[in-house]
C-alpha cells in the first residue's frame, strides 16, 4: 500500500555543473547544503553487519566523490551527455539499491503514479514484487486479463514482450505492462515444475475489481472471498455478515490477494477483534511510528473463523491473517504468504518529480515482522484436488423399496418426455447458483475443503473464540 505525504519544497535546484573548478566548488557547497537538509541515506537492506553511521568527514568525501565523477563524465565521456539525465539515472540506481519498492520518479513516472491511484487504466490485473532479484507474480486478480490467461502466483517473469526483466525495477515493468485497453503483450514466464519457459499472450483491459464475494457452504457456513483491499472491503464484508446473520462459522479467503488499503485491513480485523493493537508501523522517524487499534463497537468475537492464505497473499492480506492468528481469533490454513510488510511514502520533489521511499515496516500484535518472512499458516495445505469414491453399498435395506419405486416412476416418465422437455431440462442443468459452493466444488479445492472441515470441528467443539 502506498501513502502520500507532502513535504516542504526546497526551491528550484536546477543547477548545472559546469566544466570549471570554480563551479565544482559551488556545486560542492550546494551538495553539502542538500546533505544537511536530507540527512544521510541509510542502507535499507538488513545485513548481518552492525550498522555504523558515516562521520561528517566521510559524508563530505562521498559528496565530493560524486561531484568529481559527474564532472569527469561531462568533460571526458566520448558522447555528449545531459547532466539532468545523468543525475536522474544515478538517483534511480541509488533508490533501487535500497530495496525493491523505493524509487526515484521523474516527471513521467510521477504522472503515471497519479493515473494509477486515481482510477481506471488499461492493464493486466496482476500484482508483482521482487523475490531474490527476480520479478515475481504475487497474484493475478480474479476476473482480470492475467487471471483469464492463466498467470499464476509465483510465476517469474523472464521477459515482457522482447525485453528481459533482469535488472528491471518494479515500476519499470509496470510501465511496460500498462497500456491502451485492447492492445496485447506477451509474458515469458518460468513456472515451478514446468520444464521450459511459458509464453502467455494477454490483452490489456480496464481493470475493474469486485473486492468482496460472499457465498454459502451448506446451511451454516459463510464463505467470504476478499480479492483485494479497496475502499469497499469493510462495508462489503459487514453487509455479507448482516445478510447471513444465522451463520455458525466463517471462511475468510485471502488467497491471491495482493493487498491494498491499510485502513480496510485494519477495519476488517476490527470486525472480529474488540481490543488491542491490530498492526504497528515502525520507522526511523518518530512520526512514522503508529499503532492501529481495535474498537469494542460491533465486533463479532464469537463466530469461529478459518482464514485461507497462500503465496499470493501479501501486504494487507498478511496484516489481516497475521493479526487474527496472533489473537487466536482464527485458524490460518494454506501456504506461507509473500512477505511484503513495508510502508512506502511518496514525497514530491519540486512540482513534477518525487521519491517513493520505504519509511517503515509493519509489525503484527505479537511483535513479529511480515517483511521477507510472511505469515506461516497454522495448518499447511497445498493446492490440489481431493479424489474420492462414493460408497459402493449406497442403499440400506429400509431404502431399497422406496428406491425401486422411484426408479420405476422415472422410467415411466421418460417414455412420455418430449424433445422440448428434454431440451428444457438440459438448459436447467447448466444453470449454476453462484451464491453457494457445492460439494463438487469443494473437492476440487483441497485448501477450501480442509478449511471447511476444520471450521466444522470448531463449530462442534465451540472453539475459535478469542
Amino acid at each position: 500500500m502506498f501513502l502520500t505525504k507532502i513535504i516542504n519544497q526546497f526551491g528550484d535546484n536546477n543547477y548545472m555543473i559546469k566544466k570549471s573548478k570554480k563551479i565544482i566548488v559551488a556545486g560542492l557547497v550546494t551538495t553539502l547544503t542538500a546533505a544537511y537538509l536530507f540527512g544521510s541515506f541509510a542502507q535499507a537492506k538488513e545485513t548481518a553487519k552492525k550498522f555504523t553511521p558515516s562521520t561528517a568527514k566521510e559524508k563530505l568525501e562521498a559528496y565530493i566523490k560524486f561531484t568529481q565523477i559527474l564532472n569527469l563524465i561531462e568533460s571526458q565521456y566520448v558522447d555528449d551527455v545531459n547532466t539532468t539525465d545523468l543525475v536522474d539515472k544515478a538517483l534511480k540506481g541509488l533508490m533501487t539499491n535500497l530495496d525493491a519498492h523505493s524509487t526515484f520518479m521523474d516527471t513521467k513516472s510521477y504522472k503515471d503514479l497519479t493515473v494509477q491511484t486515481k482510477g481506471e487504466f488499461g492493464g493486466l490485473g496482476i500484482s508483482i514484487g521482487m523475490k531474490e532479484g527476480a520479478l515475481t507474480v504475487i497474484a493475478p486478480i480474479d476476473g482480470t486479463p492475467a487471471f483469464r490467461a492463466g498467470v499464476k502466483s509465483g510465476d517469474i517473469i523472464l521477459k515482457i514482450n522482447d525485453k528481459a526483466t533482469i535488472g528491471m525495477t518494479i515500476d519499470e515493468s509496470v510501465k511496460i505492462m500498462r497500456g491502451k485497453p485492447g492492445t496485447s503483450l506477451v509474458l515469458t514466464i518460468i513456472r515451478k515444475k514446468e520444464p521450459k519457459p511459458l509464453k502467455i499472450k494477454i490483452t490489456r483491459d480496464i481493470i475493474k475489481i469486485q473486492s468482496v464475494y460472499a457465498k454459502k457452504i451448506e446451511d451454516n457456513i459463510l464463505y467470504i472471498h476478499v480479492t483485494s483491499f479497496d475502499q469497499k472491503v469493510v462495508k462489503g464484508v459487514k453487509e455479507a455478515m448482516d445478510e447471513h446473520n444465522n451463520t455458525q462459522g466463517i471462511i475468510l479467503d485471502l488467497r491471491n490477494n495482493p493487498g491494498g488499503l491499510l485502513d480496510q485491513a485494519v477495519g476488517l480485523v476490527d470486525l472480529f477483534v474488540n481490543d488491542g493493537v491490530i498492526v504497528s508501523q515502525k520507522g526511523k522517524v518518530k512520526t512514522e511510528n503508529l499503532d492501529y487499534k481495535a474498537h469494542t463497537k460491533d465486533s463479532d468475537t464469537h463466530t469461529p473463523i478459518v482464514t485461507l492464505i497462500n503465496g499470493g497473499s501479501a501486504s494487507a492480506s498478511e496484516i489481516v491473517s497475521g493479526a487474527l492468528q496472533d489473537y487466536n481469533r482464527s485458524i490460518v490454513v494454506g501456504e506461507k504468504t509473500f512477505g511484503k510488510g513495508s510502508v512506502q511514502v511518496v514525497m514530491p520533489i519540486g512540482e513534477d518529480e518525487a521519491l517513493k521511499l520505504t519509511v517503515a515496516r509493519y509489525y503484527l500484535p505479537s511483535g513479529r515482522t511480515i517483511q521477507a518472512l510472511g505469515v506461516t499458516p497454522d495448518i499447511t495445505v497445498h493446492l490440489g484436488k481431493i479424489e474420492f469414491q462414493e460408497d459402493p453399498i449406497m442403499l440400506k435395506e429400509r431404502d431399497l423399496k422406496k428406491h425401486l419405486e422411484s426408479e420405476l416412476e422415472k422410467m415411466e416418465k421418460e417414455t412420455v418426455k418430449t424433445t422440448d422437455t428434454n431440451s428444457s431440462e438440459e438448459n436447467n442443468e447448466t444453470k449454476v447458483d453462484d451464491t453457494i459452493i457445492t460439494e463438487e466444488q469443494l473437492y476440487k479445492d483441497a485448501q477450501l475443503k480442509s478449511a471447511v472441515d476444520i471450521l466444522k470441528a470448531l463449530i462442534i467443539t465451540n472453539k475459535g473464540k478469542r
